[in-house]
C-alpha cells in the first residue's frame, strides 16, 4: 500500500522508536493499565469514555475497583481465577 510521504515517514519514525529500550520500558505497563479497565467495566458496568461529564462516574468506579483489590488482599482471597483455555475446555466436555 503507498501512503502519502507524511504519513510514510511518521511510521517509519514510529516503528524506529519502538525498537527502543526507553519505548519498550514505557510500553511495558499496558497490560495493567488495560487490565485496570477491563474491571472496572466489568465490575461497575461503565463504559471508558473521555466526556467530562463521565468523570465523577469514572472515580467512583475506581474508588469501587480500589475497595474490591483491598478487600481482596486483606481477607486472603485473590481476584486471578484459573485460566483455562477454550481448547481445554473443549476436551474437558468430550470426555465426560
Amino acid at each position: 500500500m503507498l501512503r502519502p510521504r507524511e504519513i510514510h515517514e511518521a511510521v517509519e519514525r514510529a516503528r524506529t522508536e519502538q525498537t527502543t529500550d526507553e519505548w519498550k520500558d514505557r510500553y511495558a505497563v499496558r497490560p495493567g493499565i488495560e487490565g485496570t479497565i477491563h474491571q472496572a467495566v466489568a465490575v461497575t458496568g461503565i463504559r471508558y469514555t473521555s466526556l467530562p461529564k463521565t468523570h465523577l462516574a469514572h472515580v467512583f468506579a475506581a474508588t469501587a475497583v480500589n475497595l474490591i483489590r483491598l478487600d481482596a488482599w486483606w481477607t486472603g482471597n485473590p481476584l486471578d481465577r484459573d485460566r483455562t483455555s477454550h481448547l481445554t475446555r473443549l476436551g474437558l466436555t468430550l470426555t465426560t
